[in-house]
């Protein structure tokens, strides 16, 4: 098993990928990683719960058609592979 130990975007077409530095830097301008691959929903998951400006990025995700929901870390990772085991263009923003 391979560990991470920074934020990454985890998609079904490909290997998870490193994205920013910190949960700080997630903003709109992070978010523009996540279009190319035409998400209809947009899970976050991270270690903290600390997610004050979740109403901004979920207008932001609504916007393109993407629905987020946001929970803990381990949930996420069991939510993106049921979802991505169906098919579903799925993708997720892991913040371990």
């Amino acid at each position: 098993a391979q560990r991470y130990e920074v934020p990454l975007v985890l998609a079904p077409t490909g290997m998870p990928a490193p994205w920013i530095a910190s949960r700080a830097e997630l903003d709109a301008g992070a978010l523009e990683a996540l279009w190319p691959l035409a998400p209809r929903i947009v899970l976050l998951g991270a270690a903290d719960t600390d997610l004050a400006d979740l109403p901004a990025l979920r207008r932001i995700c609504l916007s393109r058609g993407a629905a987020l929901e946001s929970m803990d870390l381990g949930a996420a990772c069991r939510t993106w592979n049921v979802l991505a085991q169906e098919d579903r263009a799925v993708v997720a923003l892991l913040f371990p």
